[in-house]
């Protein structure tokens, strides 16, 4: 039986608090070898792991002597005090460090911040020279280098400034070109607006963001007509941009939507900050992530997409309670906030099993719209059917369905999802019409071709048919483990036993704890001869608790039976 992730580290934690305290070094420092101050460090550690930071500076705070002689505490220390919203208390401990001459790459980061944010860019340009010094990663280097040009634009001219964007690291060159257009915009360059065009055209990489920057630059000159242009232009390609979709509610309510500006040193590096911890979320180190996103937020409170980059961190690792809190403030930022925070609300209470209340606070939020455009209805009409509403949602995407056509990006989607729910309700023709229309709108949906395959599999019809779809679909989807099963379950129904089961067996590694996947391998066990084993598989299937009832009586019958 293998040790699940948390308890692996856990364990590794153990060891690493016991070696760190115990070490020649720390046991000199009679206050810290005692058993109360292992489980302090221990449990602060494990609690910022958890991304618990409340919880973390309650124990952490008490080893504070510790930071003269263990610089891997006092950066645990540092995180803990910003992700915890404390900056105040991370710049004074920040401040002590470096008069006790201990140099440590965060501290001078959050010295420099501090004193970004209160504009006294001389000491901020100091602390990130010093940050710069410290060599600790590409990511540090790169950060540190981009905020010390950042304060120190006012000893600077526009030639040289962008000479020292041009140095900085190549492997961040999409980052360069983002920092090119911020300065072009600080130095009131007529080159701003050309790059912003030739930035959001880009069809490589998907700077989608930056049309927002491009639109309140607009707004910024008093150009409110081509900042709605810009907005509307982009929501075209992207409809789904949370930030684009409040920025036009505002401009049509005529609200105030400055809250970046290039000419301002700290919107800036909090946006340089952003972006190093959107690149740290996707490999999944969240502490980190959280850190300098906070360090953002502490910059430009006013910027409330941060939020969701945040919040989003603490769903992934799993703290709900940390999420709900800031969906629940989100929600109080615009319109396109709330149906956002409602959606993401509704998830982690379907997370927290609670159903009914995610079906509540998602379906009042859609009632609520003053306007109910056609992507908010999608979106709700996918929540109904996932959730069983099958008949609601099916209303949801007719409306759809009948005012678009086959041409529209949503067109493929909708019709896939009300075929599903008429499969559900058992009304297989209109599914069937509706499925083979989605691929006729988009022939490269492996998982629609998996579901009108395996669909025609079950009632015994279109085999062959279904086994060429499907290994289309493999092609499309490698190593898809609901995909693969379906492959195998075709080659099973035309009797190719011994090709099926290598399918099946393939989908059974990949989805160990799936039903249905277990009980085919058990069929075509049976088949290749492998009765013992096939047996073995079914009873394993009997004690699944997702097993479901039908699947469960019709294995009793196998038991005794056989195929």
């Amino acid at each position: 039986m293998f040790l699940s992730n948390f308890k692996l580290k856990t364990i590794g934690l153990i060891i690493f608090v016991i070696s760190f305290l115990f070490t020649s070094q720390s046991k000199s420092l009679d206050k810290f070898d005692k058993a109360d101050n292992v489980s302090n460090y221990f449990a602060g550690i494990l609690s910022f792991n958890n991304n618990e930071y409340d919880t973390s500076f309650k124990f952490l705070r008490k080893l504070d002597g510790l930071a003269t002689s263990h610089p891997d505490y006092s950066t645990k220390y540092l995180y803990t005090l910003v992700n915890s919203g404390k900056f105040r208390e991370a710049f004074n401990f920040s401040k002590k460090l470096e008069r006790q001459n201990y140099n440590i790459f965060e501290s001078h980061l959050i010295t420099g911040v501090y004193y970004l944010k209160h504009s006294k860019l001389d000491l901020a340009k100091e602390h990130f020279k010093k940050a710069k010094k410290i060599k600790r990663s590409v990511l540090n280097n790169f950060v540190s280098d981009s905020l010390h040009n950042w304060s120190n634009l006012s000893n600077s001219n526009s030639e040289n400034a962008l000479q020292q964007i041009k140095k900085l690291d190549d492997r961040f060159e999409n980052l360069k070109k983002i920092q090119n257009i911020f300065l072009n915009c600080y130095f009131d360059s007529p080159k701003t607006k050309v790059l912003f065009k030739e930035l959001t055209s880009n069809k490589k990489t998907d700077f989608s963001r930056y049309n927002y920057f491009y639109a309140s630059y607009e707004a910024g000159l008093g150009n409110i007509r081509e900042a709605k242009k810009i907005v509307n232009l982009a929501l075209k390609s992207y409809p789904r941009n949370l930030k684009l979709n409040q920025m036009e509610r505002d401009l049509n309510n005529n609200k105030n939507i400055i809250i970046f500006n290039c000419k301002n040193e700290a919107h800036v590096s909090a946006e340089i900050l952003y972006i190093t911890a959107n690149a740290l979320a996707s490999q999944s180190i969240y502490p980190l992530s959280n850190f300098y996103l906070n360090l953002a937020k502490f910059l430009n409170e006013d910027f409330h997409s941060y939020n969701t980059l945040l919040a989003e961190n603490f769903y992934k690792s799993d703290n709900f309670n940390e999420a709900r809190k800031i969906y629940n403030s989100l929600s109080k930022r615009g319109t396109a906030y709330r149906w956002y925070s409602s959606k993401q609300l509704s998830r982690i209470y379907l997370q927290d099993d609670d159903k009914d209340q995610a079906i509540k606070i998602f379906s009042e939020a859609y009632n609520n719209l003053d306007k109910k455009e056609i992507y908010e209805t999608f979106d709700y009409a996918e929540f109904l059917k996932n959730n069983e509403k099958f008949k609601d949602s099916i209303n949801l995407y007719s409306e759809i369905i009948n005012k678009i056509n086959i041409k529209h990006p949503l067109y493929a989607e909708a019709t896939d999802g009300r075929g599903v729910a008429y499969e559900r309700i058992g009304e297989w023709d209109k599914a069937e019409k509706d499925l083979l229309e989605s691929l006729k709108a988009d022939p490269d949906q492996a998982y629609v071709i998996n579901y009108l395959a395996y669909s025609w599999i079950e009632q015994g019809v279109k085999i062959e048919e279904s086994l060429n779809m499907l290994e289309k679909a493999n092609s499309l989807r490698s190593n898809d483990p609901y995909i693969i099963d379906s492959l195998g379950w075709a080659l099973f129904k035309l009797k190719k036993y011994k090709e099926s089961k290598k399918y099946l067996q393939t989908a059974v590694r990949l989805m160990p704890g799936d039903p249905v996947v277990n009980d085919h391998y058990g069929d075509v066990l049976w088949k290749n001869g492998n009765e013992i084993q096939a047996r073995y598989y079914w009873n394993y299937v009997l004690n699944l608790e997702k097993t479901k009832e039908d699947l469960k009586k019709n294995i009793e019958k196998k038991l005794i039976k056989g195929l």
